[in-house]
This record gives structure tokens, C-alpha cells and sequence, in this order.
């Protein structure tokens, strides 16, 4: 059986989005006539990375009728949280259920960022497999609603916690397996783990490496600003 190297993360139940979300999943809201995560799917089919899978919980069943096994010659496999233990399973615990659908190392992204300009390159990929971290993550300079920012980025390219942190992480990483080996592959018993814990530990052991995307990102975390992405065509 083949091996995915991608993952987008759709499980979320988007509470701070409703009433939008109570009919509809926050990954299918659309920005500009497409759904967020249509956006993640065309940029990971054009960087040939056409296996993906799609973890689901909240009306998750409207994910896969809408996008089914295959779009845009992405074929999409599905680990279904909440079919499986009623919700989701948080990001690691949801990555971990999903680890027997893909490969040693992959990508990952959350179904409800915007950020159309995002390459997804087998470059990039291929430079994080042959190294030894756990991580690559993809920082965008801190947006207001997070001004304290998560990491911060040293001068070896290596994501750090102490001092000032300038940088908020977009969604976007590379990852190693590895990085999950405190949860059981396949997570059969359905726990819900955090991943920040999981990075945090590896930041502190340097494990992590980072750079800076600098492109248009949003975390469409409110309706206002899913509003204001739909007004402003410079957004």
C-alpha cells in the first residue's frame, strides 16, 4: 500500500466560527468561491504530492462527499475521528490515527488557514528527509490576535521558545514520524494529545528547524475576518 506524504487537518469543530460552522465544516467555508482547504489540495497537487490524507470529525461526512477519493488528480484518503470515537482526537492524537496512511516523513496543514501563495515543494521535503530534526515548521510574523507569538527563530535556522518569540506558527510543518512516537501508531484507543507539548519537547532538545513564510496568511478563526478575506481582494 502506498504511503501519503501530506496531511490536511479538517477534524476541528470551529466554535468560534459559528454560526457558520453549525451547518457546515469550517475546512469548506470559502474564501473567494473556493473552500479554505480547495486551496491546500490544488497547491499540494501542484507540488506532486498527489496522496493526501484528510482527518474528519465535525460533519466530516460533507468533506468527503464534496471532494470523494479524488480531486484535481489528488487522490484523498480519510481518517474519520468522529465515525471512529464520536470527535476529534486533537492535532497529534488526530496525526497518530492517521499515521498508518502515511509516510516516514510528510507534510501537514490545517484545513481553515488561508494562505494561497504556499509551495508546497519536493525541495523542501526532500532537504527536512535527508536531515535529522523532527520538525520544519513555517512561521509568519505575529498576527494581532497572537501578539506574543509561539517561537522564535535562531541564527542556525533552529526554532527556539526563550526570549522573544516574533514569530506564530501558520500550520505548515514538515514532520518525522518520530515526533509521535509517545502515541501509539494508529492511536487505537483514540486518545486526544496536543501536538505544542510534542514541539516544544523537540525545540527544547534542538530538534526543530524553522524559516519564515512571509506570503499572505490568515487564520480564519472568526467570521470577521473570513469576512474581511471575501471584502478586501489585497488580503
Amino acid at each position: 500500500m502506498s504511503t501519503a506524504q501530506a496531511m490536511i487537518l479538517a477534524a476541528g469543530r470551529g466554535e468560534r466560527m459559528r454560526p457558520l460552522t453549525d451547518s457546515r465544516p469550517k475546512p469548506l467555508l470559502e474564501v473567494r468561491g473556493k473552500p479554505l482547504m480547495g486551496y491546500h489540495l490544488e497547491a499540494l497537487g501542484a507540488g506532486g504530492f498527489d496522496e493526501v490524507v484528510v482527518n474528519t470529525a465535525w460533519l466530516g461526512e460533507q468533506i468527503a462527499q464534496h471532494y470523494g477519493d479524488v480531486h484535481q488528480g489528488v487522490r484523498i484518503r480519510y481518517s474519520h475521528e468522529g465515525r471512529d470515537f464520536g470527535g476529534a482526537l486533537e492535532t497529534a492524537g488526530g496525526i497518530a490515527r492517521a499515521l498508518p496512511l502515511l509516510g516516514e516523513v510528510f507534510w501537514i496543514v490545517a484545513g481553515d488557514v488561508y494562505m494561497p501563495e504556499f509551495r508546497f515543494t519536493r525541495a523542501a521535503f526532500d532537504r527536512f528527509a535527508a536531515g535529522g530534526k523532527l520538525a520544519h515548521l513555517f512561521l509568519v510574523p505575529n498576527p494581532e490576535h497572537n501578539p506574543k507569538g509561539d517561537f522564535g527563530l535562531d541564527g542556525n535556522g533552529l526554532a527556539t521558545r526563550e526570549g522573544e518569540r516574533p514569530y506564530t506558527y501558520s500550520t505548515v510543518a514538515l514532520l518525522r514520524r518520530e515526533l509521535l512516537q509517545g502515541v501509539p501508531t494508529g492511536n487505537p484507543q483514540g486518545q486526544k494529545v496536543a501536538l505544542a507539548p510534542l514541539l516544544f519537547a523537540a525545540v527544547g532538545q534542538g530538534l526543530v528547524s524553522a524559516e519564515c513564510y512571509t506570503g499572505a496568511w490568515t487564520d480564519v478563526g472568526t467570521p470577521q475576518r473570513l469576512d474581511s478575506l471575501n471584502r478586501d481582494p489585497t488580503l
